[in-house]
């Protein structure tokens, strides 16, 4: 079983840069694709971005490229989120997931879920 615990979540004003962690245990970090998701209020949950197990690709939604950066340190079993430019629509509460040898797609089999973490962008 996978354990994922995210961080880094807060309150920020539009423009402005927030980073989010999700650190994982319970399987060799390397063997698993690691992705963000996030949910706002009354909405679906939606794909964000995501890093392969194997050679670290990465794959974002269209309404964060360009701002949004994902990066993975198998040394220290965390991936991370970096959130530039915000805009009030970001806000959500943002998951991170995990899928064993995943393919890194935004409709991949993510079974393992962390407890989510807040972003709220003020205008």
């Amino acid at each position: 079983q996978v354990q994922l615990v995210e961080s880094g979540g807060g309150l920020v004003q539009a423009g402005g840069s927030l980073s989010l962690s999700c650190v994982a245990s319970g399987r060799p970090f390397n063997t698993l694709t690691m992705a963000w998701f996030r949910q706002a209020p009354g909405k679906e949950r939606e794909f964000v971005s995501a890093t392969r197990w194997t050679s670290g690709s990465t794959g974002y939604a269209d309404s964060v490229k360009g701002r949004f950066t994902i990066s993975r340190d198998n040394a220290k079993n965390t991936v991370y989120l970096q959130m530039n430019n915000l805009k009030p629509g970001d806000t959500a509460v943002y998951y991170c997931a995990a899928e064993l040898w995943g393919t890194g797609l935004p409709t991949g089999q993510y079974n393992h879920w962390g407890q989510g973490t807040q972003v709220t962008v003020s205008s």
